[in-house]
């Protein structure tokens, strides 16, 4: 597998590169030798990591190797991104606003336009197709997730995965987000890795920086003098959030004081080293969300314990990060190349509220469920505070743990105040011709790119497949570099999920919930902020200054015309709209044992909100046991396996466990069929029958929905982050023997009432046109 045969027009290759010819060429083109001396570049993109999360913006969390890259290069203190992660990375790739690059929202949405197309336009070259173009080798390692989710299967159109968007090598996930101890779908360039089980110790950040220095060490034998482009794009710090125990262990009690004070010695901080200035106020708890957090000091010690627990493994995961920046920084030590490495660090938005306010232990019990859940629903099941981070549970810190993430700001990620979008931005070169220090001029994602472009020497691509390049949105900050009065950006439009803003000069306007049909698309309530007088939004001056507020309003409007930002999800459409071409994603299928499990979203549209049937025709021997078929991991699932002779049902409701065994089957061939009925209230019945008689049965358990099952359908073993960790601990992946599985058919049945889902009869039509 490799880059250069996907550039010949093929998805997967095995064998040797040089032994056959193809007579098309590549659209790009002939790479030109970049100049000489041209500089390395890293640029490590970190998941949902609040502005104050990095010692350099005022933490206490241990980030050495981040302060020393900060110490002597650049801390940008008015930095923003997109509200949320896909927009932000298709912005960071492109130079493109979000809507205009297709990320108007993160890769899980496809209602049909364009600003949400959840991929990035044919017309936008990435900054790895420019810097290939310009003689660089191009790497990336970790979270991609700028591909549609319908398109991520082993089947699928592979024309915006990684190495078809300018990589020469690839290694990661590429979905939105993974387990860090068991992931639960790994990509290598342009094929899933296939893998049974992971050893015991695994652990996604250091496999991730692993390939990463050996994708430096691979070129370095055969290139010693060619620039490279590595794009890192973290995991972490995203939920589950996950991190080691000896990592964990070094925070055990740091956290006691609690969430109200270790925000005000954060904020402290960040006056003292003026990353925030000296007039700036903390907002108070009537401002900052104080509805949804209680006082720390007003908890129960059990309460306690749990939460801080859950900042122990955030801080943990935060210093993991650390340690590869270390990792990578001593590489690049060793053969001499730190000083002339650029090195780029920033979050792709603020800190998430997604735990809620007591933090879960469940994180699928609520993620991505988009609705209100049925009376009764539990969003954090019970278990060892200490199992918290590891690989036996999925969990994510509380609400008031955020708000200290985003300290000073108001807000989390997906909103538009500035706790959603005000992110922090390291940069060092230590071979630059200009001195580093603190940066306060405005500098958006889209920057990114063009100045990267810039600093290497390397013009972006004029045209793609044919077609001019679209204009970048973005500007060079160079200047900014060279000099601390040069100007930065004037004016910011932002948008998610209806939310507005606009940052113009020291103003900003902002509404909080779309305009409704009559208000029109610059209507509704808007607040106004002074960011010069009032960095933090606490003062509201709409109805001081109303000329103002109108004057926004109409600016945000035109630019949203521009950036394709329309239409507003004022109704929660963009959620239910979806082509047609994902009806067959839905269509009973034949699944092969032994295989690399069906794909995340392939296996959902089998068996989320809906009912379904696994028929198994299986020949069975005295010896045989193992998982027959398997679906999800520790934040939910199912398993069914011949254990001791018997079917073996196994539900994980979100953590907790429902086991039923049914009778010993004889010698022979048996036919078992799962069937998994929807209740009311987002239930499930499961039972199982052996050649037409009942057996096993699971009664009235949580329907699994959202983003669970996570780990896709594992025919023949259970792969990857466990159903049962009982049984795994017995057996890792406990794979079937002694009997043939002879056939594992699913057979999706009627969808549910709960399932909003809108086909559009669009996707086959465009299909249509374009053939």
């Amino acid at each position: 597998m490799s880059g250069s045969t996907g550039a010949r027009g093929y998805e997967r290759f095995e064998g040797v590169a040089g032994e056959f010819t193809s007579e098309s060429e590549p659209w790009w083109p002939e790479p030109r030798r970049a100049r000489s001396g041209a500089p390395n570049v890293i640029v490590m993109l970190i998941d949902d990591l609040g502005f104050s999360d990095l010692g350099p913006f005022g933490s206490e969390i241990d980030t050495p190797h981040i302060d020393g890259l900060a110490d002597d290069g650049w801390v940008f203190t008015n930095y923003r991104t997109a509200p949320m992660c896909s927009p932000a990375r298709a912005a960071l790739l492109t130079g493109l606003n979000p809507h205009r690059a297709g990320f108007g929202f993160v890769a899980h949405i496809d209602p049909g336009y364009p600003g949400f197309s959840c991929e990035l336009p044919e017309a936008a070259p990435t900054l790895a197709e420019s810097l290939r173009a310009g003689g660089y080798a191009t790497f990336m390692v970790g979270k991609w997730h700028l591909t549609l989710e319908s398109r991520l299967h082993d089947g699928a159109d592979r024309s915006t995965w990684p190495l078809q968007r300018g990589f020469d090598r690839y290694f990661g996930s590429m979905d939105g987000f993974t387990s860090l101890h068991h992931p639960h779908r790994l990509v290598q360039d342009n094929s899933v890795v296939d893998v049974r089980e992971y050893p015991d110790g695994f652990f996604l950040t250091d496999e991730l920086t692993d390939r990463a220095i050996g994708m430096i060490d691979d070129l370095r034998v055969n290139e010693p003098d060619k620039p490279f482009f590595l794009y890192y794009a973290h995991t972490s710090v995203h939920g589950p959030i996950q991190a080691k125990d000896v990592d964990i262990e070094k925070y055990r009690g740091r956290y006691e004081a609690g969430w109200n004070r270790m925000r005000e010695e954060r904020f402290a901080r960040q006056q003292e080293r003026g990353i925030v200035p000296p007039h700036a106020e903390l907002p108070a708890e009537a401002l900052a969300d104080g509805d949804a957090i209680p006082a720390w000091d007003d908890l129960p010690e059990e309460d306690r314990r749990l939460f801080a627990r859950h900042m122990e493994v955030y801080a943990a995961a935060v210093d993991e990060i650390d340690q590869s920046v270390g990792r990578l920084l001593e590489r690049l030590d060793r053969s001499g190349e730190r000083d002339n490495t650029i090195v780029i660090i920033a979050s792709d938005n603020g800190g998430t509220a997604e735990g809620g306010p007591t933090g879960t232990r469940s994180y699928f019990a609520q993620f991505g469920s988009h609705g209100g859940m049925p009376a009764g629903w539990v969003t954090d099941v019970p278990r060892d505070v200490d199992d918290i981070g590891g690989p036996r549970l999925f969990g994510q810190y509380p609400t008031g743990w955020a708000r200290v993430s985003n300290t000073p700001f108001r807000s989390f990620k997906a909103t538009t105040y500035e706790g959603g979008v005000h992110a922090p931005l390291v940069i060092s070169w230590p071979d630059a011709p200009m001195p580093g220090g603190l940066r306060e001029q405005f500098v958006f994602v889209s920057d990114l790119a063009p100045t990267v472009l810039e600093l290497c020497g390397v013009p972006a691509l004029e045209e793609r497949h044919g077609r001019s390049a679209l204009d970048m949105d973005g500007g060079s900050i160079v200047e900014v570099l060279a000099d601390a009065a040069a100007d930065g950006r004037e004016a910011q439009y932002f948008e998610c999920v209806g939310r507005r803003a606009l940052v113009d000069g020291p103003w900003k306007a902002l509404s909080t919930v779309p305009p409704t049909r009559d208000d029109g698309p610059e209507g509704g309530v808007w607040e106004l902020y002074n960011l010069a007088a009032d960095p933090t939004e606490t003062v509201d001056l709409a109805h001081a200054h109303p000329e103002v507020v109108t004057a926004l309003a109409a600016r945000w409007h035109e630019e949203a015309w521009r950036n394709t930002v329309f239409p507003l999800d004022d109704q929660g459409a963009l959620f239910r709209l979806r082509p047609d071409t994902e009806e067959p994603l839905s269509a009973p299928v034949d699944l092969v044992p032994f295989r690399p499990p069906l794909e995340r979203f392939r296996s959902a549209k089998l068996t989320v909100l809906r009912s379904f049937a696994i028929e198994v025709d299986i020949e069975t021997a005295a010896d045989s046991a193992g998982v027959i078929v398997a679906h999800g991991d520790q934040g939910g699932g199912y398993l069914l396996a011949i254990d001791h002779g018997a079917p073996l049902l196994v539900y994980n409701a979100y953590g907790r466990m429902h086991r039923a065994r049914g009778e010993a089957l004889t010698v022979g061939a048996h036919r078992i069929v799962v069937s998994v009925d929807e209740l009311p209230d987002l239930r499930w019945n499961l039972t199982v029958d052996v050649d037409g008689v009942q057996g096993a049965r699971i009664d009235g358990v949580p329907m699994l929905i959202g983003m669970s099952p996570f780990t896709g359908i594992s025919v023949g073993y259970d792969f990857g982050g466990p159903v049962d960790w009982e049984l795994h601990a017995q057996h890792r992946s406990y794979p079937f023997r002694g009997g043939e599985l002879r056939r594992v058919r699913y057979l999706p049945g009627a969808r549910s009432p709960h399932d909003a889902t809108v086909l559009r009869e669009v996707g086959r039509a465009v299909l249509a046109v374009a053939d």
